[in-house]
């Protein structure tokens, strides 16, 4: 088959290209249980750019040569002696996290912390690829109403603001305020899924005059440029308090200062995007009573609850579509800001 591989670390981005269209081995049935993935869409997530850069090699224990992409769609091409759930041309979209199911974790449905697990694209090879490796437990049919090519962000991209975004939604109230720090690839998405939750307003926060556009289109109901003021401007839109809930999509530089600035007292600040850290004093903690919460990407079920709404045209996904003999352009055109919403390869 072919794949788009990363045969070495670029830790400045620099280089004119991240990976290598090439032909691989296809992938085989291992287990009883495993499921070869026809691929017919693969996000291009910004972790890729970080897989590139080096950041996951001490995390990921991965070896190079190796092919990216965790967010995955696509139509079951083969199945393993114990598979019952699926078949051969059904279309399926990919839970990121391939589990065994058995460990307490799994059980309890928390699959992101599973005490064994592989994750496709991170830690074993993904969907940069005609064909990928997945097994029945983490394959979720789709309807007729949604195409691999379209929905396959939501398995990352999608997941993570879906479950950052629905633990905000569980505290906020009409009246409340929730601020979104970067309203791109996973913002706009944070923001349809807020508006389909609670009826919160929402402040989008974003330096890109585009993703802003995004975010307008998307039912933010007030837009702020950053760059400057931005604090000054969400405690001006929340009668000087701050936002009860802030999600914070990017993670680094000053966004992490800047967000819980943001946050009023006794409020909630979620981390999604990485890459920064967390200084503040134990005293501010104390006194302002916030919340500060990390977010890994969702479990199985949010990943249906999250089809659901897509079902319904609820939340949708604004994509850009790349070849897969395109992966470097696509992954420049990522780290260069060029992309509205999130690249997806077709193969």
């Amino acid at each position: 088959m072919k794949a788009a591989v990363l045969h070495a670390y670029d830790p400045t981005l620099s280089g004119d290209q991240f990976v290598r269209y090439q032909d691989v081995e296809d992938p085989r049935i291992e287990r009883p249980n495993d499921i070869i993935v026809r691929i017919g869409g693969a996000g291009v997530c910004r972790t890729d750019l970080h897989i590139v850069e080096g950041q996951w090699k001490e995390k990921s224990d991965i070896a190079l040569p190796y092919i990216m992409g965790h967010e995955n769609a696509g139509w079951v091409e083969e199945v393993g002696s114990g598979v019952t759930a699926f078949k051969p041309g059904d279309t399926v979209i990919c839970h990121p996290l391939v589990t065994s199911g058995h460990c307490l974790a799994c059980r309890r449905g928390n699959d992101m912390h599973a005490a064994e697990s592989r994750f496709p694209g991170i830690n074993a090879d993904g969907g940069y690829a005609e064909y990928l490796l997945s097994s029945e437990r983490s394959l979720i049919k789709l309807p007729k109403t949604l195409s691999p090519k379209d929905v396959a962000p939501f398995t990352d991209a999608g997941l993570t603001a879906y479950r950052a975004a629905k633990k905000a939604s569980r505290h906020l109230l009409p009246g409340q305020f929730a601020v979104i720090i970067g309203s791109g690839g996973l913002g706009h998405i944070g923001i349809q899924v807020l508006k389909a939750l609670c009826a919160a307003e929402i402040i989008a926060v974003d330096r890109s005059d585009m993703a802003l556009k995004l975010a307008e289109e998307s039912g933010a109901h007030h837009l702020v440029k950053g760059g400057v003021d931005e604090v000054e401007q969400v405690l001006a839109l929340t009668n000087g308090q701050g936002a009860e809930a802030v999600i914070d999509f990017v993670g680094e530089g000053d966004a992490v200062a800047k967000g819980l600035a943001m946050t009023r007292n006794d409020g909630a600040y979620y981390i999604v995007g990485y890459g920064g850290k967390v200084d503040i004093p134990t005293i501010d903690m104390v006194t302002s009573e916030k919340s500060i919460i990390g977010n890994l990407v969702g479990t199985y079920s949010e990943l249906v609850e999250l089809m659901a709404l897509a079902d319904r045209g609820v939340v949708t996904l604004a994509t850009r579509e790349y070849r897969l003999s395109e992966a470097n352009l696509a992954l420049h055109d990522l780290h260069a800001g060029k992309i509205k919403g999130r690249a997806v390869l077709i193969p």
